[in-house]
């Protein structure tokens, strides 16, 4: 049976939410995307608990996250994964618009797998998520422990 496992998208920008969507749904990807709002909803679909105390364990195939978020930003939020025996092999990429030179020093110290600055221009910005999305959910080896979501139930 083939297996896809879902992409969790961080992301609080209304615009930018939508746009990722479509880039993604245009890459014409099975995986499920699940978004989620704020950094604090983000630990709690990761860690089960919360409103997703319930969902299946495994880890998602990659997190595409904002560096700016409310509640708990995204460099706490990815300083949070790596610090958890369970989720520190789990993808991220860092996916902002910020090109501070600080952002993106301390998002590779804190473990990021990659940093994209998202693009301004409509095009360039579908491409780059189309992109991601293909890399991280089809082309990528994803660690032991990914969650598994079968094709059947899509």
């Amino acid at each position: 049976m083939t297996t896809i496992k879902p992409i969790l998208l961080v992301e609080d920008d209304p615009r930018d939410l939508e746009l990722a969507l479509v880039a993604l749904e245009r890459s014409q990807l099975a995986n499920e995307v699940i978004v989620v709002r704020d950094g604090a909803q983000a630990l709690e679909y990761l860690r089960r608990t919360g409103e997703f105390d319930g969902r299946e364990s495994g880890n998602p195939a990659v997190v595409l996250l904002d560096l700016k978020l409310p509640k708990i930003n995204g460099l706490e939020v990815l300083e949070a994964i790596r610090a958890d025996a369970g989720l520190r092999s789990i993808p991220v990429v860092m996916l902002t618009s910020s090109q501070e030179e600080n952002d993106v020093v301390r998002s590779y110290q804190l473990g990021v797998n990659a940093y994209v600055v998202k693009p301004v221009e409509f095009k360039q910005f579908l491409s780059a998520i189309s992109d991601l999305g293909m890399f991280w959910a089809v082309l990528n080896e994803p660690p032991p422990g990914s969650q598994r979501v079968s094709r059947d139930q899509q």
